[in-house]
């Protein structure tokens, strides 16, 4: 098969297609051809080398497609099943792949394979953040909550996510346009970051007292913000590095600025059993086929453009999902 791969760590012109054997599947695994290969900001961690890989490496954590085997002690899915996964181990930027049956789950049949791979990483991030990383008090109808990148393709189901759980979804993001398109997604209010003081437009709308949690996945730049916008007791969910890893924590600080909480949580660990990865991926579904997520069409790139891809994201020129299509 053809996959795309990277045999050192750099930028974008590192990645590069190779023909690669794959086999077929042994104990506990699967082999998937892939219709559509989403692409993520992880990916650019494991190209960067911010987050290390034995090298050469292929990329991608995320695809959806049709199973073509099982190995053994495999009883969930079965060949010719329409499914899609969120995995730990780099390797789904490829026309096909081995994978660890354990986060692979069936896709409805009225989502296609597009929309799955530009939905299972991402999609299963909100809900393992909105449903099972809790603040200190439990979140109500008409709680505010922090949402930083809120126009990217995390946060544009967040966006709509919040709003069908009740809460008021404070959204930042860099320009009108990426504000807009995230009140268009279900966003209370909206923060130009480059225009307005985040910090003070939080308190604000808050009535002074700040938010009981915010989500991070920007890092370096918005950390000091994001402990300035929270309530005492508040808890900041950090859960990604697009502007660079966040400093080494103050704890001391985190108890001047109101006793508050920090967490760096993965998606990974929440998928670690069958159980758990399929009663993540039930819920989400549901919210998608309930129509409570939309889930935009992504950003189509061909399989050999991987490094466009990559360029466009990291240049922060794109909304949404982008997905490789072999």
């Amino acid at each position: 098969m053809r996959a795309i791969e990277i045999e050192r760590t750099g930028g974008p012109e590192v990645l590069h297609a190779v023909d690669v054997d794959i086999g077929d599947p042994g104990p506990g695994e699967v082999r998937i051809r892939h219709h559509a290969c989403g692409v993520n900001f992880i990916d650019t961690y494991h190209r960067s080398g911010l987050y290390s890989l034995p090298l050469p490496a292929i990329l991608g954590v995320e695809a959806a497609g049709i199973v073509e085997a099982v190995g053994s002690g495999v009883t969930h899915v079965s060949a010719g099943d329409r499914v899609g996964y969120a995995t730990p181990q780099p390797g789904s930027y490829g026309e096909a792949r081995l994978v660890g049956a354990t986060p692979v789950v069936r896709i409805p049949d009225g989502i296609d394979f597009e929309t799955a791979a530009a939905m299972m990483l991402k999609g299963l991030t909100v809900q393992y953040l909105l449903r099972r990383t809790r603040p200190q008090r439990d979140l109500a109808p008409g709680d505010f909550i922090l949402w930083h990148a809120a126009a990217g393709g995390v946060g544009l189901i967040a966006c709509q996510w919040a709003k069908a759980l009740g809460l008021q979804l404070i959204g930042t993001a860099g320009s009108d346009d990426k504000c807009e398109l995230a009140r268009c997604h279900g966003a209370a209010h909206v923060i130009n970051y480059r225009t307005e003081d985040v910090v003070q437009r939080v308190r604000e709308l808050t009535g002074g007292r700040g938010v009981p949690v915010v989500f991070d996945s920007v890092g370096k730049d918005t950390w000091d913000r994001s402990l300035d916008c929270l309530e005492p007791l508040g808890l900041v969910v950090s859960f990604g590095n697009a502007s660079g890893p966040v400093p080494p924590v103050n704890l001391g600080q985190l108890a001047q600025k109101g006793s508050l909480h920090v967490t760096r949580p993965t998606l990974f660990t929440h998928l670690a059993s069958r159980q758990a990865a399929q009663a993540m991926a039930d819920e989400l579904f549901e919210m998608v086929t309930s129509g409570k997520l939309t889930i935009d069409a992504p950003r189509r790139y061909s399989l050999a453009d991987a490094a466009q891809a990559h360029r466009d994201l990291e240049a922060r020129v794109t909304t949404g999902a982008l997905v490789l299509v072999p």
